[in-house]
């Protein structure tokens, strides 16, 4: 399968409920599954480089599934803004897991995730309560941990929500390139398409986020595809409260069993090397992998980038 299918999974929030999309690749049969997770402006089609290289060394025998977290892409916009936490993102995952699991057993379930998606992942895997059909087995953090640079998160936070309308999608990858040259080299066909996903057409959404085009479409002017209002939560973060969920991160990430993966752009300032280091030392002991010339965060596109993640998860 050269595309993904387009799909939704049910979810509940404090206001009743939203519907998250998630993109398929691969045999919907198969028991193997990796998911993955996408950062805090991005979306699923952030993988398909990955995906196709895992599907050319796996075979048929796998299903690869990318949602959109609530907010992004081709999911729903949350009523209440205060929902766009870690707390809401890990139970819709867990519910897209679930009805995976429904469709067709998982026997095998693996997990990428870059930055926000990272700690997602870390939510999951190093909670033993959480209701999955089995533990992750294992697990890539692309770029994140427990401790994250204030300075980064304030670089960050800065920028969400700020977009604006775009007459072509060039000139929309021209301004999105802008804000993420930390991700390293890429050609100009390569940030393209990466850039594709990023927008939708400006007439095709109505404030509150519907009536979303898959894909983009092929028609300006365009504008960014997630809900301004993400950004709201991590704004009003308080030094007090990322203290606090930097010692539940610790306390999770040291609870973790899968075998783990941690890759880091050599130049990243979310991720630093003392926590790298520390992330090798305790816990699930990850293996480091760091990549010469990028910052937060690798976008897997890269060849050295595509084989440190598929030759850890196919064997």
């Amino acid at each position: 399968m050269t595309e993904p299918t387009l799909h939704h999974v049910a979810c509940h929030d404090a206001s009743g409920g939203h519907r998250m999309a998630y993109w398929q690749w691969g045999d919907p049969r198969s028991a193997h599954v990796v998911l993955c997770v996408h950062g805090l402006t991005r979306q699923g089609r952030d993988f398909d480089a990955l995906t196709l290289s895992l599907l050319a060394r796996a075979g048929s025998d796998l299903r690869v599934v990318c949602p959109d977290i609530v907010g992004r892409g081709e999911s729903d916009w949350l009523a209440n803004p205060d929902g766009y936490q870690l707390p809401q993102y890990a139970a819709d995952v867990i519910a897209l897991i679930s009805q995976l699991h429904s469709e067709q057993a998982i026997g095998t379930l693996d997990y990428v995730g870059t930055s926000m998606g990272g700690l997602i992942g870390i939510a999951l895997a190093g909670s033993p309560g959480v209701p999955l059909p089995l533990p992750i087995r294992r697990l890539v953090l692309n770029d994140v941990g427990p401790t994250l640079d204030p300075a980064a998160l304030k670089r960050i936070g800065a920028y969400i929500g700020h977009g604006g309308t775009y007459e072509t999608l060039d000139s929309a990858a021209d301004a999105l390139w802008a804000l993420s040259s930390t991700f390293g080299p890429h050609s100009s066909a390569q940030w393209l398409e990466l850039s594709r996903h990023m927008v939708v057409p400006a007439a095709s959404r109505t404030e509150a986020g519907d009536a979303k085009v898959a894909g983009g479409g092929d028609v300006g002017p365009y504008v960014l595809h997630y809900d301004p209002a993400i950004a709201l939560p991590l704004r009003a973060m308080s030094i007090e409260a990322a203290t606090q969920g930097e010692t539940v991160l610790w306390a999770l990430y040291d609870a973790i069993s899968a075998t783990t993966l941690l890759t880091r752009g050599a130049q990243s300032d979310l991720l630093g090397r003392e926590t790298a280091s520390a992330m090798t030392a305790r816990g699930p002991h990850a293996r480091l992998v760091e990549f010469t010339g990028v910052g937060h965060a690798p976008t897997f596109v890269a060849a050295d980038q595509i084989a440190a993640v598929a030759s850890f998860l196919i064997d």
